[in-house]
């Protein structure tokens, strides 16, 4: 570890932050240009779902490899091969001549995201000491909240100016030259370290989780579109089969050598076992809904995507506060029962959505959109700061690290599942074929049939909540506190 005195490690930090920032806006900046790339490269609705959900799923399939690559090899070196993948992916996005090389380009970004993600916390901790890290994270937290904000505006501005008749293309090349810079600044800076007992890899679980994924995500995106082939509902059947198939080899392969993808004794621990079910469903719920919003303001309302972008400041903006009150004022006081009124105001801010766009229709506004979507964001907040905290408060410290980073990956593929869906809750209720005049009304009432499944969706997750525990625990099983925020905040990232 770097000494006290050592101005470098915080050169360090700026260098691991800017990455995670760079991730961070890359998924939202993504979104709010879809219907510009849909145009553009006359991309089908099932592309247009994996140029997304391609980088949930490549990024929830290795970070549990990545974290473990970087414990084994050297963080600084796995770190700086992330990086340099996540810019030449950027740039393959960049330059893509047909919607197919662009979803392939981003789920090799997504690939490279999952090397370089979980080292930016890992170098943190073992580069700066205990009394130091409660500064970094707070630091952290604020990235995340401005990643957040900034990344639909950026994506928006990037979009509208059109740079070099460039169209939607700089929302990826902008991370060229800030990933060079990482790259050469982090080779500089960043101290090389590694865990003293690192896991070794489960390559075999990797390939059974992505393709027992797949089998489930791909039939899903393309159902609609070929009319439900039978060899659709086949490949969703045996999702089943390969992901229990999963499970019994997790089971051998922890039996064998103690180095699982999954670590199936958590789910012994009836909180995060809910936990898990939580991010998951959560991870659908979010899916689902900031697709069919993009598509619904700029293909559905005509609008253009800065101004589509505007209007969801109010949501992150009450995200970011919501989240500050909830972890610092309310849980400590009220516990459970700050998330699932979380998921109650954010359930209420769905409803009063499909209430105002059925109201209004087409002539809707930004400013009437803007309650709904501050409560949706309030409710958010509650959720998103404390729910990692609550998932791990019973977990044993020497399994924090394991359950974290499980915690995340399967967020991740909620995200993906969620995706998916949206050919079902969104284009589903759409004619194949729309006459100029049909778009406005049918994309309205397609987002408010989405919306009405979002409600169901944090509907269970209020139930599911119910299981976690009543108030925050103090002691992680077997360590203090400071223990298990140092190991859970992989999760945020």
């Amino acid at each position: 570890m770097p000494a006290t005195g050592d101005r470098r490690r915080w050169f360090a930090l700026a260098i691991v932050m800017t990455a995670a920032f760079m991730d961070l806006v890359d998924v939202t900046i993504v979104n709010i240009a879809i219907p510009s790339i849909q145009q553009d490269e006359g991309a089908s609705f099932s592309q247009i779902q994996w140029i997304t959900a391609g980088y949930a799923l490549a990024f929830a399939a290795g970070l549990i490899t990545g974290g473990r690559l970087g414990d084994i090899h050297g963080r600084k070196r796995v770190f700086l091969v992330g990086i340099g993948g996540f810019t030449l992916a950027s740039a393959l996005c960049g330059l893509a001549v047909n919607p197919e090389m662009l979803v392939a380009s981003r789920v090799l970004q997504g690939g490279m995201a999952a090397l370089m993600v979980p080292q930016v916390l890992s170098i943190v901790h073992a580069t700066f000491p205990a009394h130091e890290r409660g500064k970094v994270f707070g630091l952290f937290g604020a990235i995340v909240g401005l990643g957040a904000v900034s990344g639909p505006l950026l994506g928006a501005l990037l979009t509208e100016w059109n740079l070099f008749g460039l169209e939607w293309r700089p929302i990826f090349l902008i991370n060229l030259p800030v990933g060079i810079a990482g790259l050469v600044l982090g080779s500089r800076f960043i101290a090389e370290s590694k865990a003293p007992r690192a896991l070794r890899l489960d390559l075999v679980g990797v390939a059974l989780v992505t393709l027992g994924l797949l089998m489930l995500i791909y039939p899903l995106t393309r159902g609609e579109e070929l009319g439900w082939p039978l060899w659709g509902h086949l490949s969703m059947a045996g999702s089943v089969v390969v992901l229990a198939v999963l499970v019994a080899y997790e089971r051998r392969k922890s039996a064998r050598d103690g180095s699982p993808l999954v670590e199936l004794s958590l789910f012994r621990v009836k909180s995060f076992a809910a936990g898990i079910a939580v991010q998951t469903v959560f991870g659908v719920g979010l899916g689902v809904f900031f697709l069919v919003w993009t598509l619904y303001m700029q293909v559905g309302l005509g609008w253009t995507p800065l101004r589509a972008g505007l209007t969801g400041v109010p949501f992150s903006v009450a995200v970011s506060v919501a989240a500050g009150i909830s972890v610092q004022k309310l849980v400590p006081r009220f516990g459970r029962k700050v998330l699932q009124a979380g998921a109650l105001v954010m359930a209420a801010g769905v409803l009063l959505y499909v209430w105002e766009s059925g109201r209004y229709g087409l002539a809707i506004t930004s400013w009437q959109m803007a309650l709904p979507l501050a409560v949706m964001g309030l409710g958010m907040g509650l959720i998103v700061a404390p729910l990692t905290d609550a998932v791990l408060s019973q977990v044993p410290r020497e399994h924090a690290g394991a359950a974290s980073g499980l915690i995340n990956t399967v967020q991740q593929m909620g995200n993906a599942l969620g995706l998916g869906l949206v050919s079902v809750v969104f284009f589903g209720t759409m004619d194949d074929r729309l006459t100029p005049a049909r778009i406005g009304p049918a994309y309205v009432d397609a987002f408010q049939n989405a919306l009405g499944w979002v409600a169901a969706v944090l509907a269970v997750i209020f139930l599911l909540m119910f299981a976690l525990p009543g108030r925050p625990a103090q002691h992680v099983e077997g360590g203090p506190a400071e223990d298990r925020a140092e190991e859970k905040e992989p999760a945020l990232v």
